[in-house]
């Protein structure tokens, strides 16, 4: 694996996920798709709304699985109707770089934060579309894995005939506060 410590921007996490294409490249694996989301959409979504506890968890696990009816239940308690038809919204944005366009609709009148989270997964996109023109993107802002650990961009690759990743990472800002040295991290 790689890290790279001590800065927050865009810029690192574009730095970290070519290099984790990189060396995809250099051990000769042929066909990677790369899936990038955000787990700041989903956090700041959840924040705004005001859930937690039990049903925090609920929604959680039901974006997962892409269980549609179940979170539409879960978000039917939400008193703001924007905020829950938002975190609906997020188990349909999956695929390609369609996908943020789509995004910007569905999430417009989202907390500043959200918006910026989104600004920047299309700034990686677009890097990334014109660094590696033959790997495709694929988004999906409702897959929270590392969501625990994470703290915004997450990425991770894929090839087909496989059922996981081959390599994963993302943004874990924050992460060494526990050992007295909090600073800006991500990695794969």
């Amino acid at each position: 694996g790689a890290e790279l410590y001590g800065d927050a921007s865009s810029a690192s996490d574009i730095e970290v996920s070519a290099l984790m294409l990189e060396t995809l490249a250099a051990a000769r694996v042929e066909g990677a798709q790369l899936d990038i989301g955000h787990v700041g959409i989903y956090r700041g979504l959840v924040e705004a709304a005001g859930l937690e506890g039990a049903v925090e968890r609920a929604l959680f696990n039901a974006l997962q699985r892409k269980a549609l009816d179940e979170v539409q239940e879960l978000t039917s308690r939400i008193e703001q109707p924007a905020l829950a038809a938002m975190l609906c919204s997020l188990a349909e944005l999956s695929g390609g770089v369609e996908v943020m366009e789509r995004a910007h609709i569905m999430l417009d009148g989202a907390p500043e934060a959200i918006l910026a989270a989104l600004d920047e997964l299309a700034e990686i996109a677009q890097v990334i579309s014109r660094r590696y023109p033959d790997v495709p993107l694929y988004f999906d802002l409702a897959e929270l894995r590392g969501y625990h650990y994470h703290t915004g961009v997450t990425f991770a690759a894929f090839v087909a005939g496989t059922g996981q990743s081959i390599a994963q990472g993302g943004r874990y800002d924050e992460i060494g506060r526990d050992f007295g040295r909090a600073r800006p991290a991500t990695g794969f």
